[in-house]
């Protein structure tokens, strides 16, 4: 059977997603003063794990994400809001048209 794998398209648009994510986690970590460190700590996870997911290299599942959100100290909710609020602000690409012509 053959393999199937995402167009490039949607793995920048998933990266896109992850590294908006990763800022909304990094952002509220640093309004509660807390270091990746800390925050692991807090949440029962490694302080690796939080760095890389900080940087958008991985995506978190929804245990992962209520547990940061509970090291954090904030409902799960308000990390979902800064996600859509700078996912929303992010500036958007113009997609190249894959004819040769004119627009």
């Amino acid at each position: 059977m053959p393999v199937i794998r995402p167009s490039r398209h949607v793995a920048r648009v998933q990266s896109a997603e992850l590294g908006v994510l990763g800022a909304a986690v990094r952002e509220t970590r640093a309004r509660r003063q807390l270091s990746q460190e800390g925050l692991g700590f807090a949440a029962k996870m490694h302080r690796n794990y939080v760095g890389a997911i900080e940087r958008g290299e991985i995506n978190p599942t929804w245990r992962v994400l209520r547990k940061l959100a509970s090291g954090l100290d904030v409902p799960l909710s308000e990390l979902v809001a800064l996600f859509e609020q700078r996912f929303g602000e992010r500036p958007r690409r113009r997609r190249s048209s894959s004819r040769g012509g004119r627009r």
